[in-house]
């Protein structure tokens, strides 16, 4: 067993075009693939229980924080980020998974 905290996506997202849209997944699935990491959760049902929100959350985990960060900051997956900018809306978050002791 592992001391290190895993790391976490959580992306709430609206898409604007679709199809343009895939161009950044087309992108951003080889700039994850390189990191290994774990999908827990896309799109499907939800409440939006308080606050304002968007079209559909991810929520996908890494070995580490510290892998969470290098896989957003990549240069490839920043490369992917610059194909979604004028088609969807993001709101990203990096979270250590840490728990209370």
């Amino acid at each position: 067993m592992t001391d290190i905290a895993k790391g976490y996506w959580v992306v709430h997202n609206t898409v604007f075009d679709a199809v343009e849209f895939e161009n950044y997944r087309a992108a951003a699935g080889p700039a994850l693939a390189a990191y290994s990491p774990k999908v827990l959760a896309m799109g499907g049902q939800f409440e939006q229980a308080e606050g304002s929100g968007r079209d559909a959350t991810v929520v996908i985990e890494f070995e580490s924080y510290a892998a969470a960060v290098e896989c957003y900051h990549s240069e490839a997956y920043q490369t992917a980020i610059a194909l979604r900018k004028d088609i969807a809306a993001f709101d990203f978050v990096i979270l250590e998974g840490v728990l209370p002791a």
